[in-house]
């Protein structure tokens, strides 16, 4: 088949996990044999994304100075599915679909249910206005889940949900995509710990301040030897206003962690609300890393409290757990055992491949293959 791809940019695999999921699944898209363009909405694409994605077999669309709409209206009757990334893009380009190619198979690729991570947002701060936006949101988001061919989603969790309250919407999990490091992580000395995530996603933001304010002091009150290492952009703006001792380090964006990771003992995922999978939760346990997370940091994921990871809700539970695995080796050992195992059963490669399968199967036997 000939797959479009459409998101506002070209995926930056070491920005984000949403972009390490698109990456690794337009991978997997060529490797099943389809032939697979991106069409990026901003006029910003570097020559290096392109590059990153010509070595993988997928093309950038090629639109020169035309508006992307005016390119889908000449060129998109090629096509046998269309991508479309986030519930916002899907509001205008499923209408043009339509008007355009009406036989082309119409996905939504949620990366996560905005609405949800709205909600939970609103409910922890106790905002009214954000409750209100949350619900305009929910509404949008289930208008395109409604108004495409497939919706996918990341969790069985989120599919669940949509079955309550969207019945009738055709719904496959294609979940986070992760390539097992070769070598099993071993534990290091020392005492690191490691957070992996950018402050433009409000989560993110929001577990930083949370980790700084009222965790770490907890954590170094009882090993004053632990160092902290934040990596993704604008996490040390993230940290205006708070006292952050010198044991703290910002590393801004990495292209690769695995150096850093091999030097880091716990992975750390204080999430106080958001939606689908989390990638920083994936990454750590691909490289071995144990990890203690939020209630919120696990759902849907498939993880076994003491066995997986550790899970507190609070402060004192949360510097409680990283200790417990700064000083415990059989504890350590054990999770980042299961955590590896965790991540090639549900987030390989391999995982993904019967929700993509049985989405493209959809294909009315008039469109042209």
């Amino acid at each position: 088949m000939s797959v479009l791809w459409v998101d506002e940019q070209l995926p930056e695999p070491s920005r984000d996990s949403g972009s390490l999921r698109m990456f690794n699944l337009l991978r997997l898209l060529v490797a099943m044999g389809h032939r697979v363009d991106v069409l990026p909405l901003s006029r910003n694409t570097s020559t290096t994304g392109q590059q990153r994605l010509q070595d993988i077999g997928v093309r950038c669309a090629d639109i020169g100075t035309q508006r992307p709409e005016a390119w889908f209206a000449r060129e998109g009757t090629r096509y046998d599915a269309v991508i479309v990334s986030r519930y916002h893009l899907a509001w205008s380009w499923f209408p043009l679909l339509r008007r355009v190619h009406p036989r082309a198979l119409k996905i939504v690729d949620t990366v996560d249910l905005h609405h949800v991570r709205e909600q939970g947002e609103a409910g922890l701060r106790d905002h009214a206005g954000l409750r209100s936006a949350a619900e305009a949101t929910r509404r949008h988001e289930l208008r395109a889940i409604r108004d495409a061919d497939v919706a996918w989603v990341v969790s069985e969790a989120e599919r669940d949900l949509l079955h309550d309250i969207a019945p009738g919407a055709r719904v496959e999990v294609i979940s986070n995509v992760h390539l097992l490091p070769a070598a099993t992580h071993r534990r290091p000395p020392g005492a690191r710990l490691v957070f992996v995530g950018g402050a433009q996603h409000p989560p993110n933001l929001d577990g930083v301040r949370w980790l700084l304010a009222d965790i770490l002091p907890l954590i170094l009150h009882r090993r004053p030897d632990c160092e902290l290492h934040l990596v993704g952009r604008g996490l040390d703006a993230a940290a205006h206003g708070l006292t952050v001792p010198p044991s703290v380090v910002f590393h801004g964006q990495l292209d690769d962690v695995s150096a850093l990771f091999e030097t880091c003992r716990v992975g750390l995922a204080p999430l106080r609300f958001g939606a689908g999978v989390k990638g920083k939760v994936n990454h750590y346990m691909a490289f071995g890393v144990p990890t203690v997370a939020t209630p919120s940091a696990v759902d849907g994921m498939h993880l076994q409290h003491g066995r997986d990871v550790l899970v507190a809700g609070d402060a004192s539970g949360f510097a409680d757990a990283v200790q417990r695995l700064l000083d415990d080796e059989t504890l350590w050992a054990l999770l980042s055992q299961h955590g590896r195992e965790n991540v090639r059963r549900h987030f390989s490669i391999e995982s993904a491949i019967p929700g993509i399968q049985a989405t493209l199967a959809l294909r009315r036997p008039d469109r042209a293959a």
